[in-house]
């Protein structure tokens, strides 16, 4: 049973052009989706992202194209062998073949998607800096892009020097994000996390944790945060699609004690996640 869907098919291999312009170039946009028992994680929101990003472009949103395209995740998680536990989905969208120049969607273009398995979230995670800035004033600033390099170099960097992460500040000094996460750091008892204008991703996840502490009375807000406020965080935590919130336990040389808010945020999130699948 094929497991691979491509532009409303099921397939065996994936058709791309010898000049695709997302294969050759990067020019292109993915979604990584949360996969829990069959059921497919607030995928209207990451739908929704994706069209934003496809807007940007200039191009038809997906699910606009593929109208059947909720129901092939669910059907991918099936055919896959996830219809229990939990899995990933990665969604994406390649330009196909074209003039550099010009941006529009080859007729070659492809949507596609292929579910893998997702690995044990880890209890907590180590940190450090990464050496390059992240451009917040970029034309790709804010969008989840198939030009991902950038974002495994620093990771790369960072696990060679025996961290699970890398964060990233902007040109003006102000902290963005994680490689592959957003961050929010804890003060006294409230959460703060970098406003969009640092340049960092509008995680899927990060917004839910922001709405999840209005509706439990934790204070959040979005704000510039700058190193001095990382130093002087009482907790650090990040967020993602497959894992989650997951607190912080190093940052460089500096150790974090056990998280008070952080796994209360957690606790939060995944009586979210089961809501949300037994709806």
């Amino acid at each position: 049973m094929n497991t691979l869907w491509c532009n409303g098919q099921w397939v065996e291999t994936l058709p791309a052009a010898p000049l695709d312009r997302g294969a050759m170039l990067g020019l292109g946009l993915f979604e990584t989706l949360l996969g829990q028992d069959g059921k497919v994680v607030l995928g209207g929101r990451h739908l929704a992202r994706l069209g934003a990003g496809c807007a940007r472009f200039g191009w038809v949103a997906p699910h606009e194209e593929f109208a059947d395209l909720p129901a092939a995740m669910e059907h991918l998680l099936q055919r896959a062998g996830y219809g229990s536990g939990r899995a990933r989905i990665r969604l994406a969208v390649s330009a196909g073949s074209g003039a550099l120049a010009d941006l529009a969607r080859g007729a070659d273009r492809m949507v596609w998607m292929v579910a893998s398995p997702v690995a044990e979230t880890p209890a907590s995670l180590a940190l450090t800096a990464s050496p390059w800035p992240r451009n917040e004033h970029g034309a790709l600033a804010g969008l989840k892009c198939a030009s991902y390099a950038e974002n495994l170099v620093a990771l790369d960097h960072a696990r060679r020097a025996g961290f699970d992460e890398t964060l990233f500040f902007n040109t003006a000094g102000e902290l963005c994000e994680a490689a592959t996460a957003n961050v929010f750091i804890v003060r006294e008892g409230g959460l703060r996390t970098p406003s969009l204008a640092s340049g960092c991703l509008a995680g899927i996840t990060r917004g839910v944790v922001m709405e999840l502490a209005a509706q439990h009375g934790i204070p959040c807000e979005e704000v510039t945060l700058r190193q001095a406020d990382l130093d002087s965080a009482d907790e650090v935590f990040l967020t993602s699609a497959t894992r989650g919130p997951v607190a912080v336990s190093v940052i460089g040389t500096r150790t974090f004690p056990p998280p008070r808010i952080g796994p209360r945020v957690r606790a939060l999130w995944d009586a979210e996640v089961r809501r949300k699948i037994l709806a």
